[in-house]
């Protein structure tokens, strides 16, 4: 019974470390290119966090299968072979499903391939542990960074555009920040969730650390 409890705490920790203790865009910066250039709307931010969690979820299930296969020497070049293949195949289903969307995310389909997320989840976890736990990690990882480009692109098309995914919020007299469409308004946005963030760190380890001290007295 112990063991059960165990197993799955273990896996809800491998879920859910990608979500908000490893979120993989506001805690280690990792595939910032895409976040900052595609989540002008929530739509394109959705799209391409949907993208990258499909591509790093059966990347990390191939590399998790073929892990005792593949040489230690080629590893990264095999492990690059392997997410390109993926990255072709949402590449087309995308076309397939929404050409107008695949149209707008333009060549940051394609460089998902190189995110830092997903190849650095293939060579940290996925190619030294089972297949279960690295698909546990990948949904949690993908998760993370859709989540965090959602929060860019609902705050970037409500200030920018004045609509929720076209969907008009403020009505026809609302003008738009502009600069919230543009690359600079990214930036903008990106460190006022950094900055949210590192507040809730810092004050989560604050309350961490006067347990201790409030249990003494």
């Amino acid at each position: 019974m112990n063991d059960e409890v165990s197993s799955a705490s273990e896996n809800m920790q491998t879920l859910t470390r990608g979500i908000w203790r490893e979120n993989p865009v506001f805690i280690m910066l990792l595939g910032l290119c895409p976040v900052l250039a595609v989540t002008n709307s929530v739509i394109n931010a959705l799209a391409m966090g949907l993208a990258t969690t499909f591509v790093l979820f059966m990347s990390s299930t191939m590399v998790s299968l073929l892990r005792s296969y593949i040489p230690k020497e080629v590893r990264i070049a095999c492990f690059i072979l392997v997410i390109a293949t993926f990255v072709t195949v949402v590449d087309y289903l995308l076309q397939a499903i929404s050409f107008e969307v695949h149209k707008a995310l333009g060549a940051f389909i394609a460089l998902i391939v190189v995110n830092c997320a997903i190849l650095g989840r293939s060579e940290a976890f996925a190619s030294k542990n089972s297949v279960s736990q690295s698909m546990l990690d990948a949904l949690g990882f993908g998760a993370g960074f859709t989540i965090a480009c959602l929060c860019m692109g609902i705050v970037r098309e409500v200030l920018g555009s004045g609509t929720f995914a076209g969907i008009p919020v403020f009505g026809p007299q609302f003008a738009g920040w502009s600069i919230m469409i543009l690359p600079g308004g990214a930036f903008f946005v990106l460190g006022a969730w950094l900055l949210l963030f590192n507040c809730l760190r810092e004050r989560k380890e604050r309350k961490k650390d006067e347990l201790p001290l409030a249990s003494i007295h």
